[in-house]
Protein backbone atom coordinates (compact mmCIF):
# COMPACT_ATOMS: atom_id res chain seq x y z
CA UNK A 1 0.00 0.00 0.00
CA UNK A 2 1.38 3.46 -0.86
CA UNK A 3 2.53 5.42 2.16
CA UNK A 4 0.07 8.26 1.52
CA UNK A 5 -2.87 5.82 1.67
CA UNK A 6 -1.55 4.19 4.83
CA UNK A 7 -1.11 7.57 6.53
CA UNK A 8 -4.74 8.37 5.82
CA UNK A 9 -5.91 4.98 7.05
CA UNK A 10 -4.17 5.31 10.42
CA UNK A 11 -5.46 8.82 10.91
CA UNK A 12 -2.15 10.66 10.70
CA UNK A 13 -2.86 14.20 9.53
CA UNK A 14 0.62 15.21 8.43
CA UNK A 15 0.93 16.17 4.74
CA UNK A 16 0.94 12.88 2.92
CA UNK A 17 4.28 13.34 1.20
CA UNK A 18 6.25 14.92 4.03
CA UNK A 19 6.93 11.79 6.08
CA UNK A 20 7.93 9.76 3.05
CA UNK A 21 10.17 12.60 1.85
CA UNK A 22 12.08 12.71 5.13
CA UNK A 23 12.39 8.91 5.34
CA UNK A 24 13.82 8.73 1.82
CA UNK A 25 16.47 11.35 2.64
CA UNK A 26 18.14 8.91 5.04
CA UNK A 27 20.87 6.98 3.22
CA UNK A 28 21.71 4.84 6.25
CA UNK A 29 25.28 6.12 6.50
CA UNK A 30 25.30 5.91 10.30
CA UNK A 31 27.09 9.23 10.85
CA UNK A 32 24.35 10.12 13.33
CA UNK A 33 25.08 7.15 15.60
CA UNK A 34 28.02 8.61 17.58
CA UNK A 35 25.92 11.69 18.37
CA UNK A 36 22.86 9.83 19.63
CA UNK A 37 22.84 9.65 23.46
CA UNK A 38 20.56 6.62 23.64
CA UNK A 39 22.64 4.68 21.11
CA UNK A 40 25.82 5.49 23.06
CA UNK A 41 24.20 4.27 26.28
CA UNK A 42 22.20 1.28 25.03
CA UNK A 43 24.31 0.22 22.04
CA UNK A 44 21.60 -1.38 19.90
CA UNK A 45 20.60 -0.40 16.37
CA UNK A 46 16.99 0.17 17.40
CA UNK A 47 18.20 2.75 19.93
CA UNK A 48 19.72 4.80 17.10
CA UNK A 49 18.16 7.34 14.70
CA UNK A 50 18.89 5.05 11.75
CA UNK A 51 17.18 2.14 13.48
CA UNK A 52 14.13 4.20 14.41
CA UNK A 53 13.81 5.50 10.86
CA UNK A 54 13.97 1.92 9.59
CA UNK A 55 11.18 0.93 12.00
CA UNK A 56 9.04 3.90 10.95
CA UNK A 57 9.59 3.10 7.27
CA UNK A 58 8.56 -0.52 7.74
CA UNK A 59 5.40 0.61 9.51
CA UNK A 60 4.45 3.31 7.02
CA UNK A 61 5.13 0.89 4.15
CA UNK A 62 2.59 -1.49 5.71
CA UNK A 63 5.15 -4.16 6.54
CA UNK A 64 5.11 -3.77 10.33
CA UNK A 65 2.35 -3.44 12.88
CA UNK A 66 2.38 -1.16 15.88
CA UNK A 67 3.07 -3.19 19.00
CA UNK A 68 4.18 -2.29 22.53
CA UNK A 69 7.72 -3.23 21.49
CA UNK A 70 7.54 -0.88 18.50
CA UNK A 71 6.34 1.92 20.76
CA UNK A 72 9.08 1.18 23.30
CA UNK A 73 11.80 1.68 20.68
CA UNK A 74 10.35 4.95 19.42
CA UNK A 75 9.69 6.39 22.86
CA UNK A 76 13.20 5.55 24.04
CA UNK A 77 14.26 8.43 21.78
CA UNK A 78 14.93 11.71 23.59
CA UNK A 79 14.05 13.76 20.50
CA UNK A 80 17.13 15.81 21.32
CA UNK A 81 17.66 16.34 17.56
CA UNK A 82 21.43 15.85 17.75
CA UNK A 83 21.03 13.49 14.80
CA UNK A 84 19.64 16.37 12.73
CA UNK A 85 22.75 18.44 13.34
CA UNK A 86 24.99 15.49 12.44
CA UNK A 87 23.05 14.32 9.36
CA UNK A 88 24.83 15.15 6.06
CA UNK A 89 21.58 14.50 4.15
CA UNK A 90 19.56 17.02 6.15
CA UNK A 91 17.00 14.56 7.51
CA UNK A 92 14.51 16.33 9.79
CA UNK A 93 14.20 13.40 12.15
CA UNK A 94 11.43 14.96 14.24
CA UNK A 95 9.21 15.08 11.15
CA UNK A 96 9.37 11.30 11.08
CA UNK A 97 9.21 10.72 14.82
CA UNK A 98 6.19 12.93 15.53
CA UNK A 99 3.81 11.31 12.99
CA UNK A 100 5.10 7.89 14.05
CA UNK A 101 4.23 8.67 17.66
CA UNK A 102 0.89 10.05 16.52
CA UNK A 103 0.22 6.71 14.82
CA UNK A 104 1.18 4.91 18.05
CA UNK A 105 -1.21 7.08 20.02
CA UNK A 106 -4.09 6.34 17.63
CA UNK A 107 -3.44 2.65 17.05
CA UNK A 108 -1.96 1.16 20.23
CA UNK A 109 -4.29 0.24 23.08
CA UNK A 110 -2.54 1.44 26.20
CA UNK A 111 -3.35 0.29 29.77
CA UNK A 112 -6.31 2.07 31.34
CA UNK A 113 -4.22 3.94 33.93
CA UNK A 114 -1.80 5.11 31.25
CA UNK A 115 -4.67 6.41 29.11
CA UNK A 116 -6.24 8.21 32.05
CA UNK A 117 -3.01 9.98 32.99
CA UNK A 118 -2.28 10.97 29.38
CA UNK A 119 -5.80 12.30 28.87
CA UNK A 120 -5.67 14.26 32.11
CA UNK A 121 -2.31 15.87 31.33
CA UNK A 122 -2.56 16.44 27.59
CA UNK A 123 -6.30 16.99 27.10
CA UNK A 124 -7.66 18.39 30.34
CA UNK A 125 -4.85 20.38 32.02
CA UNK A 126 -2.20 21.82 29.69
CA UNK A 127 -4.59 23.24 27.07
CA UNK A 128 -6.38 25.24 29.79
CA UNK A 129 -4.32 27.92 31.58
CA UNK A 130 -6.82 28.34 34.44
CA UNK A 131 -6.76 24.61 35.21
CA UNK A 132 -2.98 24.65 35.12
CA UNK A 133 -2.95 27.54 37.56
CA UNK A 134 -5.39 25.68 39.81
CA UNK A 135 -3.10 22.65 39.82
CA UNK A 136 -0.18 24.94 40.62
CA UNK A 137 -2.16 26.30 43.56
CA UNK A 138 -2.62 22.80 44.99
CA UNK A 139 1.07 22.00 44.49
CA UNK A 140 2.09 25.22 46.24
CA UNK A 141 -0.24 24.37 49.14
CA UNK A 142 1.40 20.93 49.31
CA UNK A 143 4.82 22.60 49.45
CA UNK A 144 4.16 25.36 51.99
CA UNK A 145 1.69 23.56 54.29
CA UNK A 146 4.25 21.12 55.67
CA UNK A 147 2.75 18.15 53.82
CA UNK A 148 5.74 17.93 51.48
CA UNK A 149 8.09 17.91 54.48
CA UNK A 150 6.06 15.12 56.08
CA UNK A 151 5.99 13.02 52.90
CA UNK A 152 9.75 13.32 52.53
CA UNK A 153 10.47 12.77 56.22
CA UNK A 154 8.43 9.55 56.38
CA UNK A 155 9.78 8.17 53.10
CA UNK A 156 6.21 7.43 52.00
CA UNK A 157 6.95 7.63 48.30
CA UNK A 158 10.07 5.49 48.62
CA UNK A 159 7.89 2.64 49.88
CA UNK A 160 5.93 2.87 46.63
CA UNK A 161 8.73 3.50 44.16
CA UNK A 162 12.24 4.96 44.33
CA UNK A 163 11.75 6.65 40.96
CA UNK A 164 8.52 8.23 42.23
CA UNK A 165 10.38 9.58 45.24
CA UNK A 166 13.12 11.00 43.02
CA UNK A 167 10.55 12.61 40.72
CA UNK A 168 8.86 14.28 43.69
CA UNK A 169 12.19 15.58 44.97
CA UNK A 170 12.76 17.25 41.59
CA UNK A 171 9.49 19.16 41.96
CA UNK A 172 10.46 22.85 41.89
CA UNK A 173 8.96 25.48 44.20
CA UNK A 174 5.74 26.87 42.74
CA UNK A 175 5.90 30.64 42.70
CA UNK A 176 3.26 32.62 44.64
CA UNK A 177 0.46 34.17 42.61
CA UNK A 178 1.46 37.66 43.74
CA UNK A 179 4.84 37.22 42.05
CA UNK A 180 3.28 35.81 38.89
CA UNK A 181 0.93 38.80 38.74
CA UNK A 182 3.97 41.09 38.68
CA UNK A 183 4.38 40.13 35.02
CA UNK A 184 2.27 42.84 33.37
CA UNK A 185 0.55 42.61 30.00
CA UNK A 186 2.32 45.74 28.80
CA UNK A 187 5.82 46.71 29.94
CA UNK A 188 7.13 50.01 28.54
CA UNK A 189 10.76 50.44 27.44
CA UNK A 190 13.14 51.76 30.05
CA UNK A 191 13.53 55.50 29.60
CA UNK A 192 10.46 55.69 27.36
CA UNK A 193 12.34 55.38 24.04
CA UNK A 194 10.62 52.57 22.15
CA UNK A 195 12.68 50.92 19.42
CA UNK A 196 10.82 47.62 19.17
CA UNK A 197 7.38 46.28 19.97
CA UNK A 198 7.74 42.63 20.92
CA UNK A 199 5.49 39.89 22.19
CA UNK A 200 6.60 37.56 24.96
CA UNK A 201 5.52 33.95 25.37
CA UNK A 202 5.49 33.56 29.14
CA UNK A 203 4.90 29.82 28.84
CA UNK A 204 3.06 27.37 31.06
CA UNK A 205 5.84 25.85 33.20
CA UNK A 206 7.96 28.99 32.89
CA UNK A 207 5.10 31.14 34.15
CA UNK A 208 4.33 28.97 37.17
CA UNK A 209 7.77 27.79 38.23
CA UNK A 210 10.30 30.19 36.76
CA UNK A 211 8.51 33.50 37.21
CA UNK A 212 11.79 35.25 38.24
CA UNK A 213 13.30 34.27 34.87
CA UNK A 214 10.29 35.71 33.05
CA UNK A 215 10.53 38.94 35.02
CA UNK A 216 14.27 39.14 34.31
CA UNK A 217 13.56 38.60 30.61
CA UNK A 218 11.09 41.46 30.47
CA UNK A 219 13.44 43.78 32.38
CA UNK A 220 16.28 42.99 29.96
CA UNK A 221 14.04 43.68 26.97
CA UNK A 222 12.84 46.97 28.47
CA UNK A 223 16.49 47.92 29.07
CA UNK A 224 17.07 47.35 25.35
CA UNK A 225 14.33 49.66 24.13
CA UNK A 226 11.49 47.16 23.83
CA UNK A 227 7.83 47.60 24.60
CA UNK A 228 6.94 44.09 25.79
CA UNK A 229 3.42 42.70 25.28
CA UNK A 230 2.66 39.59 27.38
CA UNK A 231 -0.93 38.47 26.65
CA UNK A 232 -2.51 37.14 29.81
CA UNK A 233 -4.58 34.45 28.08
CA UNK A 234 -1.93 32.80 25.92
CA UNK A 235 -1.71 29.00 26.00
CA UNK A 236 0.91 26.28 26.19
CA UNK A 237 2.98 26.12 22.99
CA UNK A 238 2.14 22.43 22.41
CA UNK A 239 5.70 21.09 22.44
CA UNK A 240 4.91 18.27 24.89
CA UNK A 241 1.89 17.31 22.82
CA UNK A 242 3.90 17.13 19.60
CA UNK A 243 6.53 14.92 21.22
CA UNK A 244 3.88 12.55 22.55
CA UNK A 245 1.66 12.04 19.52
CA UNK A 246 -1.08 14.48 20.54
CA UNK A 247 -0.83 16.40 17.28
CA UNK A 248 -4.48 17.41 17.00
CA UNK A 249 -4.38 19.17 20.39
CA UNK A 250 -1.07 20.81 19.47
CA UNK A 251 -2.72 22.25 16.37
CA UNK A 252 -5.61 23.61 18.40
CA UNK A 253 -3.26 25.39 20.77
CA UNK A 254 -1.18 26.68 17.86
CA UNK A 255 -4.24 28.26 16.25
CA UNK A 256 -5.21 29.86 19.55
CA UNK A 257 -1.76 31.36 20.11
CA UNK A 258 -1.60 32.64 16.54
CA UNK A 259 -4.94 34.40 17.01
CA UNK A 260 -3.74 35.95 20.28
CA UNK A 261 -0.44 37.31 18.99
CA UNK A 262 -1.02 38.15 15.32
CA UNK A 263 -3.29 41.13 16.04
CA UNK A 264 -0.65 42.85 18.20
CA UNK A 265 1.48 44.26 15.35
CA UNK A 266 4.75 42.88 16.71
CA UNK A 267 8.29 43.22 15.43
CA UNK A 268 9.15 39.86 16.99
CA UNK A 269 7.73 37.19 19.28
CA UNK A 270 10.26 36.27 21.94
CA UNK A 271 10.74 33.09 23.94
CA UNK A 272 13.13 32.26 26.79
CA UNK A 273 12.44 28.51 26.71
CA UNK A 274 14.35 26.56 24.07
CA UNK A 275 11.73 23.81 23.77
CA UNK A 276 8.88 26.29 23.37
CA UNK A 277 10.80 28.34 20.83
CA UNK A 278 11.53 25.28 18.73
CA UNK A 279 7.84 24.30 18.73
CA UNK A 280 6.67 27.84 17.85
CA UNK A 281 9.08 27.96 14.92
CA UNK A 282 7.42 24.78 13.64
CA UNK A 283 3.87 26.22 13.59
CA UNK A 284 4.24 26.93 9.87
CA UNK A 285 5.01 23.25 9.23
CA UNK A 286 2.37 22.04 11.70
CA UNK A 287 -0.45 23.97 10.03
CA UNK A 288 0.69 23.97 6.42
CA UNK A 289 -2.35 21.92 5.36
CA UNK A 290 -4.81 24.18 7.17
CA UNK A 291 -6.32 26.47 4.52
CA UNK A 292 -7.31 29.08 7.11
CA UNK A 293 -4.08 29.13 9.09
CA UNK A 294 -1.25 28.03 6.78
CA UNK A 295 -0.21 31.53 5.76
CA UNK A 296 -0.77 32.99 9.21
CA UNK A 297 1.20 30.17 10.84
CA UNK A 298 4.14 30.69 8.49
CA UNK A 299 4.19 34.44 9.21
CA UNK A 300 3.90 33.72 12.95
CA UNK A 301 6.85 31.30 12.95
CA UNK A 302 9.04 33.75 11.07
CA UNK A 303 8.62 36.27 13.89
CA UNK A 304 9.62 33.83 16.66
CA UNK A 305 13.06 34.36 18.15
CA UNK A 306 14.86 33.05 21.19
CA UNK A 307 15.73 35.81 23.65
CA UNK A 308 19.50 35.41 23.08
CA UNK A 309 19.02 35.33 19.31
CA UNK A 310 17.04 38.58 19.39
CA UNK A 311 19.37 40.42 21.76
CA UNK A 312 22.47 39.67 19.68
CA UNK A 313 20.61 40.54 16.49
CA UNK A 314 19.65 44.03 17.72
CA UNK A 315 23.06 44.70 19.28
CA UNK A 316 22.07 44.55 22.93
CA UNK A 317 23.37 47.08 25.44
CA UNK A 318 26.59 45.71 26.92
CA UNK A 319 26.35 45.65 30.73
CA UNK A 320 28.72 47.59 32.93
CA UNK A 321 27.99 45.77 36.19
CA UNK A 322 30.42 42.98 37.05
CA UNK A 323 29.71 39.41 38.17
CA UNK A 324 32.83 37.69 39.48
CA UNK A 325 31.99 34.03 38.86
CA UNK A 326 33.30 31.14 36.78
CA UNK A 327 30.49 29.91 34.55
CA UNK A 328 30.00 26.92 32.26
CA UNK A 329 27.26 26.96 29.62
CA UNK A 330 25.20 23.90 28.68
CA UNK A 331 23.43 24.00 25.31
CA UNK A 332 19.74 23.06 25.47
CA UNK A 333 19.04 20.51 22.74
CA UNK A 334 16.17 22.43 21.19
CA UNK A 335 18.25 25.59 21.09
CA UNK A 336 21.43 24.26 19.48
CA UNK A 337 19.96 21.39 17.44
CA UNK A 338 16.35 22.54 17.03
CA UNK A 339 17.08 26.22 16.29
CA UNK A 340 20.76 26.29 15.40
CA UNK A 341 21.54 28.80 18.16
CA UNK A 342 24.98 28.24 19.67
CA UNK A 343 27.06 31.41 19.75
CA UNK A 344 24.46 33.96 20.90
CA UNK A 345 24.13 32.79 24.54
CA UNK A 346 27.91 32.65 24.79
CA UNK A 347 28.24 36.16 23.37
CA UNK A 348 25.89 37.44 26.06
CA UNK A 349 27.85 35.68 28.80
CA UNK A 350 31.17 36.96 27.45
CA UNK A 351 29.83 40.53 27.52
CA UNK A 352 29.42 40.50 31.32
CA UNK A 353 32.41 42.04 33.11
CA UNK A 354 34.12 39.72 35.59
CA UNK A 355 32.36 36.59 34.31
CA UNK A 356 34.79 33.85 33.24
CA UNK A 357 33.23 31.51 30.67
CA UNK A 358 34.71 27.99 30.49
CA UNK A 359 33.71 25.50 27.81
CA UNK A 360 31.91 22.34 28.89
CA UNK A 361 32.75 19.00 27.28
CA UNK A 362 29.71 17.55 25.46
CA UNK A 363 27.78 20.74 26.15
CA UNK A 364 25.60 19.88 23.15
CA UNK A 365 24.61 16.48 24.60
CA UNK A 366 21.19 16.00 26.19
CA UNK A 367 21.11 16.17 29.98
CA UNK A 368 18.31 13.59 30.07
CA UNK A 369 15.43 15.95 30.80
CA UNK A 370 13.85 15.92 27.32
CA UNK A 371 10.37 17.11 28.26
CA UNK A 372 9.02 14.35 30.50
CA UNK A 373 11.74 11.80 29.70
CA UNK A 374 13.09 11.95 33.25
CA UNK A 375 9.65 10.76 34.38
CA UNK A 376 8.97 8.13 31.70
CA UNK A 377 12.56 6.78 31.52
CA UNK A 378 14.12 7.68 34.89
CA UNK A 379 17.00 5.19 34.84
CA UNK A 380 18.38 6.18 31.44
CA UNK A 381 17.70 9.85 32.17
CA UNK A 382 19.83 9.68 35.31
CA UNK A 383 22.65 7.91 33.46
CA UNK A 384 22.73 10.75 30.96
CA UNK A 385 22.56 13.30 33.76
CA UNK A 386 25.44 11.72 35.68
CA UNK A 387 27.55 11.77 32.52
CA UNK A 388 26.74 15.45 32.09
CA UNK A 389 27.55 16.36 35.68
CA UNK A 390 30.93 14.62 35.52
CA UNK A 391 31.84 17.01 32.72
CA UNK A 392 30.42 19.96 34.66
CA UNK A 393 32.53 19.07 37.68
CA UNK A 394 35.65 18.89 35.51
CA UNK A 395 35.24 22.54 34.47
CA UNK A 396 35.76 23.81 38.00
CA UNK A 397 32.92 26.29 37.44
CA UNK A 398 30.83 27.48 40.36
CA UNK A 399 27.92 28.51 38.13
CA UNK A 400 26.10 26.68 35.36
CA UNK A 401 24.03 28.55 32.78
CA UNK A 402 21.53 27.21 30.26
CA UNK A 403 18.36 28.40 28.52
CA UNK A 404 15.49 25.95 29.02
CA UNK A 405 13.28 25.22 32.06
CA UNK A 406 13.47 21.43 31.85
CA UNK A 407 17.24 21.61 31.60
CA UNK A 408 17.43 23.92 34.63
CA UNK A 409 15.39 21.51 36.75
CA UNK A 410 17.39 18.49 35.59
CA UNK A 411 20.77 20.16 36.05
CA UNK A 412 19.87 21.44 39.52
CA UNK A 413 18.99 17.90 40.49
CA UNK A 414 22.21 16.69 38.87
CA UNK A 415 24.25 19.16 40.90
CA UNK A 416 22.59 17.88 44.07
CA UNK A 417 23.22 14.24 43.10
CA UNK A 418 26.86 15.03 42.37
CA UNK A 419 27.33 16.99 45.59
CA UNK A 420 28.21 20.17 43.71
CA UNK A 421 27.54 23.49 45.40
CA UNK A 422 26.56 25.16 42.18
CA UNK A 423 23.82 27.52 41.07
CA UNK A 424 22.03 26.68 37.81
CA UNK A 425 20.61 29.75 36.10
CA UNK A 426 19.20 31.05 32.84
CA UNK A 427 21.55 33.15 30.69
CA UNK A 428 19.13 36.08 30.76
CA UNK A 429 19.18 36.11 34.57
CA UNK A 430 22.92 36.84 34.51
CA UNK A 431 22.48 39.66 32.02
CA UNK A 432 19.68 41.11 34.14
CA UNK A 433 21.87 40.82 37.25
CA UNK A 434 24.73 42.62 35.48
CA UNK A 435 22.37 45.42 34.46
CA UNK A 436 21.10 45.75 38.01
CA UNK A 437 24.65 46.06 39.37
CA UNK A 438 25.12 49.20 37.29
CA UNK A 439 22.87 50.95 39.81
CA UNK A 440 24.85 49.86 42.86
Amino acid sequence: MPIEDLLKNVGVDFQEDSVHEEIMKCVGCGLCLPYCPTYREVGTEMASPRGRIALAKEYFDGKLKITPRFAEHLYLCLECLACETACPSGVKFHRIMEPAREAIKKNLERPLWDRMVRDMVFKHIFPYPKRLQLLAGFLRLYQVSGLQWLVRKTGLLRSISESLEETEQMLPPIQPKALRDALKEVTPPLGGRKQYRVGFLSGCVMNLVFTPINLATVRVLARNGCEVITPRFQKCCGALHLHNGETDIARQMARYNIDIFEKLQLDALLVNSAGCGSALKEYGELLKDDSRYAQKASAFSQKVKDISEFLVEIGFVKPQGAIYRKVAYDDPCHLIHGQGIKFQPREILKSIPGLELVELKESDWCCGSAGIYNITHPELSMRLLDRKMAHVKATGADLLATANPGCILQLRWGAKRAGLKMDVVHVVELLDQAYSKELE
